[in-house]
């Protein structure tokens, strides 16, 4: 809407399309490179399947930030359209990029930009990013929506299982001593994400006892207070399904009435972690 602040973030922030276009939020894609072909993440680009098909085929997959020219064109074109300022929410700058270039275009930008680095991956940024459009929208300044940006994302608590760690290790997200210690020992691997990194959590020996340990550890970060609770899964739809159907029933106190997101990965972070994973994002609300 002309003449109010607009929030900005980034396609692994994992928003349906439909609550995005809603609130008004601006997404920006980042890109994955299929072998030779670079394509946006999206529906009409890069694809989770395709993502999944090319890593099972073992064909290159890598994927690459949007350029500080192109969201210098985000910002000079939501101005020219009356944002008055800018809010662009991000992903963790210890696992991408894309902070960095949202950084430098801000030295072109026509209105003021804040930029904030959520410290965090997937829909964890996206929830952030939608505490920021509340708090504009309840009146409150830009810094205001920054800093409840920030406090959202500090507060989440970001799980997720994989079948490997080799997926992770190939783009650099893990060490190469931590994949070969999980291949060696035949383990399935829980991890999270702290400071904004990818750290190791518990080692499980079998998938089915990783997602009940999962959806223990979920519960646990929930205690006792109201969340918005999101299950991503790549290439799992069943087993993703089946523990969001356990978590709503578990936390159904804390949820309130709201629905467990539950959907698959995008291309983007599907093509670090691999076919079979499966995360969750527990993120507590904001006391008004």
């Amino acid at each position: 809407m002309p003449g109010t602040a607009v929030v900005v973030t980034d396609s692994t922030a994992s928003l349906p399309a439909d609550v995005a276009e809603s609130r008004g939020i601006v997404v920006v894609p980042l890109q994955v490179v299929i072998g030779a072909t670079v394509y946006d993440e999206g529906p009409e680009g890069a694809t989770p399947e395709m993502v999944a098909e090319a890593l099972r085929e073992f064909r290159p997959v890598s994927t690459s930030r949007p350029s500080p020219a192109y969201l210098a064109e985000v910002y000079a074109k939501l101005a020219a359209d009356g944002a008055p300022e800018i809010l662009s929410v991000h992903l963790s700058a210890e696992m991408s990029g894309t902070y960095e270039s949202a950084l430098l275009a801000v030295r072109d930008a026509p209105v003021p930009v804040t930029v904030v680095d959520s410290r965090q991956v997937g829909v964890a940024t996206g929830y952030a990013a939608l505490s920021a459009v509340d708090v504009l929208g309840a009146g409150g300044s830009v810094a205001e929506a920054a800093e409840a940006a920030r406090a959202r994302a500090d507060a989440a608590t970001s799980l997720f299982y994989v079948d490997t760690l080799e997926y992770l290790r190939r783009g650099g997200r893990i060490g190469a001593t931590a994949a070969l210690v999980g291949g060696a020992l035949a383990v399935k691997p829980l991890l999270r994400i702290q400071d904004g990194r990818v750290v190791s959590l518990d080692r499980v020996r079998t998938s089915a006892r990783a997602l009940s340990r999962l959806e223990d550890l979920v519960v646990e970060a929930a205690g006792e207070q109201r969340v918005d609770l999101c299950v991503s899964h790549l290439a799992n739809p069943d087993r993703a399904g089946d523990l969001a159907g356990r978590l709503a029933e578990r936390l159904a106190d804390n949820l309130g009435g709201r629905e467990v997101w539950c959907g698959e990965l995008g291309a983007v972070l599907g093509a670090h972690v691999g076919p079979g994973m499966v995360a969750v994002c527990v993120a507590p609300l904001l006391r008004s």
